[in-house]
């Protein structure tokens, strides 16, 4: 009897995005979107406002995108936002944003290696604190952040707007290294 294939995931800073990880990025970011899970859209764009969101992610200075594949297909995403240059007082602190995986790539570790991934790039970065924001109905990543050391520091309750409906959203940070000076 033979053994299940074992799930590969690998998580890179991406350069550029092309080709076939184009056109998985952008699947895996409307999946995620449906679900509810969207990095601020409730519905999917059209497809060319999501090429030219993932082009326009990689231009910017401060940010950097990090994709996840789970078996050699994107599955996920997440970016790590640095301060302005002119932003001396934050300048220890990064922030994680805009991470999501598809739904068919979820239980598997993905989330998991994504934000370890922008954690370990801070960190050799040289930065002390990762700060991110969720929504309260985002409860398996809200799991997730919290086993990973994340502390809740505040709850927006005007947080989204989702139909009729506002959603609270949560505030975390993390230390991800301790300078002695509690920064």
């Amino acid at each position: 009897m033979t053994e299940p294939a074992k799930t590969t995931i690998k998580v890179e800073k991406a350069t550029q995005i092309k080709g076939a990880d184009r056109h998985d990025l952008c699947d895996a970011a409307e999946a995620a979107i449906l679900e509810g899970g969207g990095f601020g859209w409730l519905s999917p764009p059209p497809r060319e406002v999501l090429e030219t969101y993932w082009r326009g992610v990689l231009v910017v200075p401060e940010r950097s995108l990090f994709l996840a594949r789970m078996d050699g297909v994107v599955a996920g995403s997440a970016q790590l936002v640095r301060p302005t240059r002119n932003n001396e007082a934050q300048s220890h602190a990064v922030t994680l944003t805009a991470a999501f995986v598809a739904p068919w790539a979820r239980g598997h570790g993905v989330a998991r290696a994504l934000i370890e991934a922008v954690e370990a790039t801070a960190r050799d970065d040289g930065f002390a604190v990762l700060n991110l924001d969720v929504r309260e109905t985002q409860t398996a990543a809200i799991a997730l952040y919290e086993t990973l050391g994340y502390t809740r520091w505040a709850t927006q309750p005007y947080y989204a707007r989702v139909g009729d409906a506002w959603v609270a959203g949560h505030f975390y940070s993390k230390l991800l290294r301790d300078d002695g000076d509690g920064a």
